[in-house]
């Protein structure tokens, strides 16, 4: 049988660790990679017979193409630690790596949840990643916030979908938008964007239209509404940390 590693990288996730933990047990080798979490992930962990790596956070590429650099087998499934594997795909998984049909990786698609509800549109309806894939041709690219595999080789598809946890809480929400928003501030700071009205106004309302309008929110009723309003904010966190940055730099500090 043709052996698995599974990595999970993690920051403070101590409400998710244990279940996506247990749902890639049929992983050969399990590795957590921590970006030093300050809550009880690295506990929860360590108490159930995994490997467990600490390394700074710089970007999520990086992160993860460090751990992959340190599995021992050459197929890797990735885990974000508010995914869960479901069975239909576990299956999945294992009748491809042992009949890969020359793909040197594969597509799952997700099913988005929002505080335990499920949300069928706002354009989680076509989310889609590369979760499973061989090492030797597969890579992450540079992009600092949303960051995409580079193949080398053919990508198949999986029939069946995982669960993603995205929003389990609106705390937990909150840190991932503060997160995520930093890294986009400092991406855009680099680049020289400035900020203006229009971006903390017009861009968060267009975020909000998108979501809710075109990509059919409003078929989720009021679960939709938030969702939209999530990603809004996301949107108006981004600028507001940019308009920061910018005045710190142009005050010397």
């Amino acid at each position: 049988m043709t052996k698995i590693t599974a990595i999970i990288p993690t920051l403070n996730e101590e409400i998710h660790i244990e279940d996506a933990i247990k749902s890639v047990r049929f992983a050969d080798e399990i590795i957590v990679i921590d970006s030093y979490s300050t809550d009880k992930t690295i506990a929860i962990a360590e108490k159930m017979n995994v490997k467990i790596i600490k390394r700074k956070f710089d970007d999520f590429s990086s992160q993860k193409n460090f751990a992959i650099d340190q599995a021992k087998h050459s197929w890797i499934y990735i885990l974000d630690a508010d995914e869960r594997v479901t069975p239909a795909v576990e299956k999945e998984i294992l009748e491809a790596v042992n009949n890969p049909q020359d793909f040197v990786g594969f597509y799952v698609r997700r099913t988005f949840y929002f505080a335990d509800e499920k949300v069928n549109y706002c354009g989680f309806q076509r989310d889609k990643v590369i979760r499973l894939f061989l090492k030797e041709f597969c890579r992450y690219n540079g992009n600092p916030v949303h960051e995409t595999i580079a193949a080398k080789g053919k990508l198949g598809f999986f029939k069946n979908k995982i669960d993603h946890f995205s929003y389990r809480s609106f705390d937990h929400y909150i840190a991932k938008m503060n997160h995520y928003g930093a890294l986009k501030a400092q991406q855009l700071h680099e680049k020289g964007q400035s900020v203006n009205i229009f971006h903390v106004t017009v861009k968060p309302l267009a975020r909000f239209f998108i979501h809710y309008v075109i990509r059919l929110g409003f078929l989720d009723g009021f679960v939709g509404f938030l969702v939209a309003n999530t990603q809004a904010y996301g949107v108006l966190v981004r600028y507001i940390k940019l308009w920061h940055l910018n005045k710190r730099a142009k005050n010397g500090l």
